[in-house]
């Protein structure tokens, strides 16, 4: 829940919803919506996919996705789980057998698209191996491989046949006397996505997966994610989220961040809060924030940074943020710490300057949280 007494605008009521667990991760009910992302490299080589999984470990990422479509693939599947830093999603299409040799790895939830999975009896063995070895379950709903009879009953993909396609399979899950599982209902169209995850919300508590599918490279897929997640986000839709990109899947875990901070529903890393820049600026707005961006990735503390290029917005936007510049005339600018204004600082000496004052921010935000949680468990003891 993102709560703002102050500002009710801002706040955002989560749909209720059940609480389950990707491994240790937990995905519903209260717990933080979580980010995904999914690896695209040859799932059979164990260094370069664990490598990816690493990397999208290190910029956020809570559970990451690995294709499994054969042998190899499942094979190779028990040595990176067990090295993950994160819990792993089995990707399954077609053959339910390498979901069952996915869950032997160590996965800790298997995605079966019930439109490619198979008879029902193949999707009991499915849920017999998830209950063997403790792994949960993602029905992904796609727009684009429904199964035949909805889309003769239907004659196109629509969000009625979306959501009878995952509510008939949670129905077999929940005959099954399996509830540890989460669903999605992704298209390319955003319009469809968007009409059938709302749907979908209502028709059941289970544990909702985002995603605008198939989205497009890295500028257009941002927008398209954005608007599609974004909106039902908003609307307190979605308990776990994977943007898809035709890009490195460290950028999906990226904009999956921002598009989360954007709406105070996670808070990882520096919000970066700047101007456009135009002929007011006292310094090269966009190149002193590329450069920011890059040599400030490394901090996970939450905490916000302006850099605005002149005095009209300037001050207003540093009252806000906990480390602020605001470019003035001469080769000058001014620092804000805390929403005060602090010192005066060289533009030549602007970037240094300013990843210095934001590594000394977070370290302070960073040991007050620790200060405070130690406090919380003395006063619980």
């Amino acid at each position: 829940m993102s709560h703002n007494p102050i500002r009710p605008w801002r706040n955002i009521e989560r749909r209720v919803s059940r609480k389950i667990w990707v491994g240790n991760v937990p995905v519903g009910g209260d717990a933080p919506i979580s980010v995904q992302t999914m690896t695209n490299t040859d799932s059979g080589d164990v260094k370069a996919t664990l490598d990816q999984v690493i990397r999208a470990a290190d910029a956020g990422a809570d559970i990451v996705r690995i294709s499994a479509p054969d042998v190899a693939a499942t094979t190779a599947l028990k040595e990176i789980c067990r090295e993950s830093p994160v819990p792993i999603v089995a990707d399954i299409h077609f053959h339910y057998k390498r979901a069952i040799e996915a869950a032997e790895a160590g996965a800790a939830c298997l995605r079966i698209n019930p439109g490619n999975i198979g008879d029902e009896k193949r999707v009991k063995e499915v849920i017999k191996a998830a209950k063997d070895h403790n792994c949960s379950i993602r029905i992904g709903v796609n727009a684009g491989s429904l199964e035949k009879h909805l889309l003769d009953k239907y004659a196109e993909p629509c969000p009625d046949a979306m959501v009878e396609s995952g509510l008939d399979h949670i129905k077999i899950l929940e005959d099954n006397d399996f509830h540890n599982f989460k669903i999605s209902v992704k298209a390319s169209d955003v319009f469809l996505a968007s009409a059938a995850y709302q749907q979908l919300a209502d028709a059941t508590d289970a544990p909702i997966h985002l995603g605008i599918t198939e989205a497009g490279g890295l500028m257009s897929g941002t927008i398209k994610s954005a608007i599609g997640m974004g909106q039902l986000l908003w609307m307190g839709i979605g308990d776990t989220i994977r943007v898809s990109l035709s890009a490195d899947p460290v950028e999906e875990v990226k904009v999956g961040y921002e598009i989360l901070k954007s709406l105070g529903l996670r808070h990882r890393g520096v919000n970066i809060i700047s101007c456009p820049s135009c002929a007011r600026q006292g310094f090269d707005v966009i190149k002193t924030v590329e450069a920011l961006e890059q040599r400030l990735e490394h901090i996970k503390t939450p905490m916000s940074l302006s850099i605005i290029g002149c005095v009209v917005n300037g001050p207003g936007e540093a009252l806000m943020t906990d480390v602020g510049w605001t470019g003035g005339g001469a080769g000058h600018g001014m620092v804000y710490l805390g929403g005060k204004q602090s010192h005066k600082m060289d533009n030549d000496r602007m970037v240094d300057h300013i990843v210095e004052q934001v590594e000394a921010k977070a370290a302070e935000l960073a040991a007050k949280a620790d200060t405070d949680t130690d406090t919380e468990v003395d006063a619980a003891e």
